[in-house]
């Protein structure tokens, strides 16, 4: 039977999702059971039968009428759904669901009666802008901060320092102390889960531990034994614990110091590949330069892109959630793996629905942004030119040339998707007002000044925005 034969009522569902209800009339259930019986007499063995030449009526009661009528509806519901996907030009996202469920389908199956049946499935969403000119964003500028350079420097000092014993003096900030430690909470006295250790090598440093610990620690001498009161942050990441005093008893069995190199030409060739420390500096200084212009560019494009998405019209289809949560875990689990984590082990059942609960927001976001690119490309027109798009694959299949494994068909999309949303954003840029704040280190300065005539930021705020920018020291320092 043709798909134009076919009975069909299409209807909207929310958050990107379709039904399509199907009437199969009575002559093409009745076909797909005949077919049905006919398979299985040809596939069936029993005995005193050759394989083949097995009556219809010997099969109906030794495999049993629910078990044929299955096969059949089994059959029919692919090829109705397949012919209903042509005969209304769907793109499905995913299978389809039955309305009901199959098992009450084929409870009301009859092969000689006409079958309703709806089926359910996510379509691609039809992304809409409420307006695309005249944007306006408002970035963060962060400035190229000279102090970096002296922080980046002590740091490779400290890497290459030499670690020695203290015994002549009690524990001072920067000292390394060898402690063990029972933790319990002051309101019940009960044990803190991962509130203790027989050995444990602390660095003394401010943030290192919970508010009150390292500062505890400080003043001891060699063997002494101490109850240090501490309160866990309310952002503590142990709910158990947010808010809440706790009583440590420590003992300090020893303690180290660090022995700083001199900060000269030796240093430099130690710690990187330059021949003496005016060298390191201006380096370092220049990349510094290149990563503060690098994080305005990022930070541009993704106000940017997080003003369009707010000017987007759309419902997300929960497959495409799914699809990128599941994206974001892998990326997640790549990294761990990355860092010679054991990956199967961690990632236990619990924990990925806990990440798969705690992603939805950032895949939803990602979604979002996506389909705000798509969505203002085929609004305005904008799209990349056929000769950059074939430069572009040949330059990245090159770069590939040692994999085994290329879906060059993927490759070409991905291709194509990262040089729209590059041509989108210089549109955006051109189309839409950027208006930057004050420049973190300026406020870093401020903050500096109020509290210190030092010249240091020392406040939270100032360490924060100092975030994980790690040492761009072209040598790794030796141990």
């Amino acid at each position: 039977m043709s798909a134009a034969n076919l009975k069909l009522k299409t209807e909207k569902r929310p958050k990107s999702r379709i039904s399509v209800e199907v009437a199969v009339p009575a002559e093409r259930c009745k076909a797909s059971f005949e077919d049905a019986l006919s398979r299985l007499s040809r596939s069936v063995k029993l005995p005193g039968f050759r394989k083949g030449k097995v009556p219809k009526a010997v099969l109906l009661q030794r495999v049993g009428l629910i078990q044929i009528k299955a096969t059949a509806l089994e059959s029919l519901v692919d090829g109705i759904w397949r012919e209903s996907i042509n005969q209304e030009s769907l793109e499905p996202l995913c299978e389809p669901e039955i309305c009901g469920g199959f098992e009450a389908l084929l409870e009301n199956f009859k092969p000689d009666e006409e079958l309703s049946l709806t089926f359910e499935t996510d379509i691609a969403p039809l992304p809409k802008l409420k307006v695309t000119k005249g944007l306006t964003a408002e970035i963060e500028s962060i400035e190229y901060d000279p102090a970096k350079v002296d922080e980046l420097i002590e740091q490779s000092r400290k890497q290459l320092a030499t670690i020695v014993p203290v015994e002549d003096r009690p524990a001072k900030m920067g000292d390394i102390a060898v402690i063990n430690f029972q933790g319990t909470y002051a309101d019940n006295g009960n044990a803190i889960e991962g509130g203790s250790s027989d050995s444990m090598d602390i660095d003394l440093e401010k943030g290192r531990m919970i508010p009150g610990f390292i500062e505890g620690i400080i003043g001891m001498k060699l063997n002494d034994q101490k109850t240090v009161e501490c309160l866990f942050p309310e952002d503590y990441t142990n709910e158990e614990a947010r808010g809440r005093k706790a009583n440590f008893e420590i003992t300090l069995n020893d303690l180290k110091t660090r022995e700083l190199p001199a900060l000269d030409d030796t240093f430099a060739q130690q710690a990187s590949d330059k021949k003496n420390l005016k060298e390191l500096r201006k380096d370092l200084e220049e990349r510094l330069r290149e990563d503060a212009s690098r994080r305005n560019s990022s930070n541009r494009q993704e106000a940017l892109l997080k003003t369009l998405a707010e000017q987007l019209i759309v419902e997300l289809p929960e497959t495409l959630i799914q699809q990128e949560v599941r994206t974001l875990i892998e990326q997640t689990a790549t990294n761990f793996a990355q860092q010679g984590m054991d990956v199967k082990s961690m990632f236990t059942p619990e924990l990925v629905k806990s990440l798969m609960e705690s992603s939805r927001p950032e895949a939803e976001e990602n979604l979002r942004k996506t389909l705000a690119v798509s969505a203002l490309a085929e609004a305005e027109g904008i799209k990349p030119k056929e000769e950059d798009i074939e430069n572009k694959y040949k330059e990245v299949k090159q770069q590939l040339s040692g994999e085994s494994k290329i879906d060059h068909q993927k490759l070409r999309e991905a291709v194509i998707e990262d040089l729209l949303r590059k041509e989108v954003l210089e549109w955006l840029e051109t189309n839409s007002t950027i208006t930057e704040t004050e420049p973190i280190k300026s406020i870093e300065n401020k903050q500096s000044s109020a509290k210190s005539s030092r010249g240091k930021a020392t406040s939270s705020q100032s360490q924060k925005s100092k975030g994980n920018t790690k040492s761009p020291s072209s040598k790794k320092p030796k141990e």
